[in-house]
């Protein structure tokens, strides 16, 4: 039972009030993760159907029939990271002037029009412009899902709860390799068009429960309203409104802002990128980018492709299983996000990752060979299962920590007064690096003129960045396991080495800091006054 107990995610003793409220609210507002898991992951399998690659061929032939061209897939893959990109930094228009669940309300409605326009699609067009509205759709949500879930999750459980968002963008890949591998073979319509258009089912599941959902007690306190804060708050605790708890924390909350609006009252763009905040966004902006050049969408996008291409008999069932292992291994990591802590997660995955993509390069470049027309043969059976087993095995380590905890990090490092706007910053650097991945990697892999032809050697790249992550880590991650987000702040002005953070514990609270601050004014204001009347006896 000791064993048990100390290797359990529990609740403080000293923390008054019902969590389970906010845990459940936490967990499914990371619903809103398998519209965009499943929304990227969908396209993998549309673009291999042979009814879609008829429809939308503009002309083009190659060796199967009717297809697409290497521009022409690169624009549709990549148009939705486009729209995305625009949609995080759009997301805190919402979030800062018309509230956290306002915002993601409003966002599904924007997701519905780029299904919409998708499921009509009969040409390329239309079905740009759907990808680019369901992509600005999926933007909004990726930003304000995070920002909303850390705002209202208990310290303790903070890290599960926001890696949650990534366990449903992993249940959306899944969905989505296994609703196109049931429709794929379909000649007609409905093989691109039922998957498609599933996901308004995922976007009013959404819609529903933020309508029930009570407002963030932070967004309210930055709003000044103090009264509604307290309801929502006592809400979520499950406590009345003027519980001495409630008031406390909601003291604590209000000390940190109000040191940050001292500060600096404006919160512009520019200012997320000035001092003392500089450090933290330029730390969740390479995290994030670093979480893309990992190579993770380069499998999810194009992987039923490429194992197509790599002579793997069944690419769909490959792809099918790569998303369920995806699934699987994201579970463990939101138990350990909590238990050992952000920075070790991160560092031990970097180097799992590092090392599985350089043994996927070596066996995909051994193990394969292209003749004179640019088709991919196989020349080793045994060297294509290692690769899709490292494959795998890569899946595991990003699923377990950097895919979940890039969204943990960055939904906890920065202040209330630019958390909106350095959240939409952060994510907008997910999508363009995920947009440059998904527009670049049909001319980096593909054979042809204009293309470098790595097949294979794209594994390579990946490694390569993974190599950086090991040393970003250890520089530039710090640890906040069971800091609230107030501690947060604390943490970074009192730390100036990111190693140094895991033994920093907070000493006092923001009220007691503010207490002293304004005892030290009273007594300077004091010997002032006093010099002053010294000077006015001497003359």
């Amino acid at each position: 039972m000791g064993f048990l107990r100390k290797a359990s995610l529990s609740k403080p003793e000293n923390e008054v009030g019902k969590t389970w409220p906010a845990i459940a609210m936490g967990f499914f507002v990371a619903f809103g993760g398998v519209l965009f898991g499943y929304d990227t992951g969908t396209i993998s399998g549309i673009i291999v159907m042979p009814y879609w690659k008829t429809q939308f061929s503009t002309g083009f032939v190659d060796e199967n029939g009717p297809n697409i061209t290497t521009s022409q897939e690169s624009a549709i893959v990549s148009i939705l990271s486009a729209g995305t990109f625009f949609g995080a930094l759009a997301s805190p228009f919402l979030a800062d002037y018309l509230g956290r669940r306002p915002g993601l309300i409003i966002s599904t409605w924007v997701f519905n029009l780029g299904v919409i326009l998708q499921t009509a699609a009969t040409s390329i067009p239309l079905f740009l412009a759907g990808r680019f509205f369901a992509g600005f759709g999926v933007g909004l949500i990726s930003a304000l899902i995070p920002l909303y879930q850390s705002e209202t999750a208990p310290k303790w459980i903070r890290g599960a709860i926001v890696g949650a968002y990534q366990l449903a963008i992993t249940i959306g890949l899944l969905l989505a390799a296994v609703v196109d591998n049931a429709t794929a073979r379909r000649n007609d319509s409905g093989s691109y068009r039922i998957p498609i258009a599933v996901q308004f089912a995922w976007s009013l599941i959404l819609l529903v429960g933020m309508i029930l959902l009570p407002e963030t007690p932070r967004y309210l306190i930055r709003a000044n309203k103090m009264t509604k804060a307290a309801k929502a708050l006592g809400r979520i605790r499950r406590l009345p409104a003027d519980h001495p708890a409630i008031a406390e924390e909601l003291h604590e909350i209000k000390a940190s802002h109000d040191h940050e609006m001292r500060l600096g009252s404006s919160t512009s763009y520019l200012d997320c990128f000035r001092q003392p905040i500089l450090k933290r966004q330029l730390t969740g902006c390479a995290l994030q980018a670093l979480q893309q050049l990992t190579g993770i969408n380069f499998i999810f996008y194009y992987g039923t492709k490429y194992f197509e291409k790599s002579g793997v008999d069944n690419p769909f069932i490959v792809q099918m299983i790569t998303s369920a292992i995806n699934v699987v291994s994201t579970i463990p990591g939101l138990y350990a996000t909590d238990k050992w802590g952000r920075r070790p997660l991160l560092l031990f995955g970097a180097i799992g990752m590092c090392i599985s993509q350089f043994i996927v390069a070596m066996c995909g470049t051994l193990s394969s060979t292209q003749d004179a027309n640019g088709i991919v043969q196989s020349t080793n059976k045994d060297g294509q299962k290692a690769a899709v087993a490292f494959v795998c095995i890569y899946i595991f380590f990003f699923a377990s920590t950097w895919g979940p905890l890039a969204w943990v990090v960055t939904g906890e490092i920065f202040p209330l007064k630019t958390r909106a706007k350095s959240l939409s910053i952060t994510t907008a650097c997910n999508w363009l690096l995920n947009w440059a991945i998904a527009y670049s990697t049909p001319y980096l892999v593909n054979y042809g003129k204009g293309s470098a032809n790595l097949q294979s050697k794209i594994f390579f790249v990946w490694f390569g960045a993974c190599f950086l992550c090991i040393a970003f880590v250890y520089l530039f991650i710090y640890e906040t396991k069971n800091l609230t987000l107030e501690e947060v702040d604390q943490l970074y002005e009192d730390v100036k080495f990111a190693p140094k953070s895991t033994s920093w514990r907070p000493t006092e609270s923001w009220q007691q800091r503010a207490s002293i601050a304004a005892q030290g004014a009273e007594k300077a204001e004091g010997e002032n006054v006093e010099n002053v009347e010294k000077t006015t006896e001497i003359a």
